[in-house]
C-alpha cells in the first residue's frame, strides 16, 4: 500500500511513519475480533468511542485501571515470542476492575518501542486482543511510538488501560465481611506478571539456557513456563457476582499474598490461609529452591498459585466453588475470616 504521508528526513532520523501504517493495518484483524456492542469507532481515529447502555445500570458507576507487564518483557524479547504478552496486559487490568464489581468495557494500549516493526507490533496487538476477548471487553484504540534512542530497536514496553462498569448498589463492600466467611482461591496459571525482577536474578535470565526441558517443570523449558500468560478471571468472577453475595475479591499480584489479600479485607478481621491448602505449581518451589528464598518472601513476592481470591459467605462457600467450576475454574477453599486487632492476614 502506499501512503501519502511520508518523511524523508523523520526517517533518517529512525522514525519511520509509513511503518506506524502498515501496523494499523496488520492489527486490525485482531481488533475486530474484540468488538461488542457499544463499539462506536474504527481503529485509526483519535478517540475510541464506546456507547454505554445502561438498560440494567441504573447507578453508574465508571471503573477504570492501568497496568503494564513489567520486566517479565525481557522474556519475550530472548525467547523472540511476542503474541501472549499483550494478554498479560489486558489481564493485569481486567482483573483488578472486576474486584470492585465492574465489567470492562473496553481497553486502549500503549506500545514504545526502539524501532516500529510493523509484523511484530500486529503480534503484540494480537494477544492484546486475545486478552479482551476472554475478558469480554473491546479492544477501542492505542497509540503505538517509536522511540528511537531510548530503548534497542528490538526492545518495546507495553501498558494498558480498562474502563468498566458497576451499578452504585452493587460495588463490593468489604466492610460486609464477617468472622467465618470463607476465602476460595482461583488457581493461577504461573508466575502471571509479577515478581520478574526476582525471577531474572535467581535464573540468571539473559545468561543462562531457558529453552532446554526441566524436569521439575515437567519437560517444558524455563522460558516457555515463565512466559505463560497471567489467567483472566473476568468471566468466571461475573457469573457468580450474580448468584452470590461476594464481600471481596483480591488479585495477587506484586506483594503476593501478604500485599494483596489484605486490601480486601476491612479493620478487625483477618484472613486466616492455610499454607496445605494451597495448590503450588512446580515453578514457585523451583524459584524458592535455586534462590534460597525464604518461605516467606515467596508468599510476600509472588502469587504461589494463587491469582485471585474471592471472599464469601461461609455458607455460600459451596455454592460459590460449584459455579466457579462451572465457569472453568478449579477453584477451592484456602481459608476463612477471623478476628484480629493485630493483622489483617495470617499465612499458617
Amino acid at each position: 500500500m502506499k501512503y501519502a504521508s511520508h518523511s524523508e528526513a523523520y526517517a533518517a532520523a529512525g522514525v519511520d511513519i509509513t511503518a506506524g501504517y502498515k501496523s494499523v493495518e496488520l492489527m486490525k484483524k485482531h481488533v475486530a475480533r474484540t468488538e461488542i456492542p457499544g463499539v462506536y469507532s474504527d481503529v485509526g481515529g483519535f478517540g475510541g468511542l464506546f456507547k454505554l447502555d445502561l438498560a440494567d445500570t441504573p447507578h453508574p458507576v465508571l471503573v477504570s485501571g492501568t497496568d503494564g507487564v513489567g520486566t517479565k518483557l525481557k522474556l519475550a524479547f530472548l525467547l523472540d515470542k511476542h503474541d501472549t504478552i499483550g494478554i498479560d496486559c489486558v489481564a493485569m487490568c481486567v482483573n483488578d476492575v472486576i474486584c470492585v464489581g465492574a465489567k470492562p468495557l473496553f481497553f486502549l494500549d500503549y506500545i514504545a518501542c526502539g524501532k516500529n516493526v510493523p509484523e511484530r507490533i500486529a503480534s503484540i496487538v494480537g494477544g492484546v486482543a486475545e486478552g479482551c476477548v476472554r475478558a469480554g471487553c473491546a479492544l477501542i484504540g492505542g497509540e503505538t511510538a517509536e522511540h528511537p534512542g531510548m530503548m534497542p530497536e528490538e526492545e518495546y514496553d507495553l501498558a494498558g488501560y480498562c474502563t468498566g462498569v458497576v451499578d452504585k448498589d452493587r460495588i463490593l463492600d468489604k466492610n460486609t465481611m464477617r468472622p467465618g466467611d470463607a476465602v476460595i482461591a482461583l488457581p493461577s496459571s504461573g508466575v502471571h506478571s509479577n515478581g520478574f525482577s526476582l525471577v531474572r536474578r535467581v535464573f540468571n535470565v539473559g545468561s543462562a539456557d531457558i529453552t532446554s526441558p526441566v524436569a521439575e517443570l515437567g519437560g517444558k523449558g524455563l522460558g516457555e513456563t515463565l512466559l505463560t500468560p497471567t489467567k483472566i478471571y473476568v468471566k468466571p468472577v461475573l457469573a457468580l457476582l450474580e448468584k452470590i453475595h461476594v464481600r471481596g475479591i483480591s488479585h495477587i499480584t506484586g506483594g503476593g499474598f501478604y500485599e494483596n489479600i489484605p486490601r480486601s479485607v476491612p479493620e478487625g478481621l483477618a484472613a486466616r490461609i492455610e499454607k496445605k491448602a494451597v495448590r503450588t505449581p512446580a515453578i514457585f518451589d523451583l524459584i524458592a529452591k535455586t534462590g534460597g528464598i525464604s518461605e516467606r518472601d515467596m508468599y510476600n513476592t509472588f502469587n504461589m498459585g494463587v491469582g485471585m481470591s474471592v471472599t464469601v459467605p461461609g455458607d455460600e462457600a459451596d455454592e460459590a466453588i460449584r459455579i466457579l467450576r462451572g465457569a472453568g475454574e478449579d477453584a477451592y477453599l484456602i481459608g476463612e475470616i477471623v478476628s484480629s486487632d493485630e493483622e489483617r492476614i495470617r499465612i499458617c
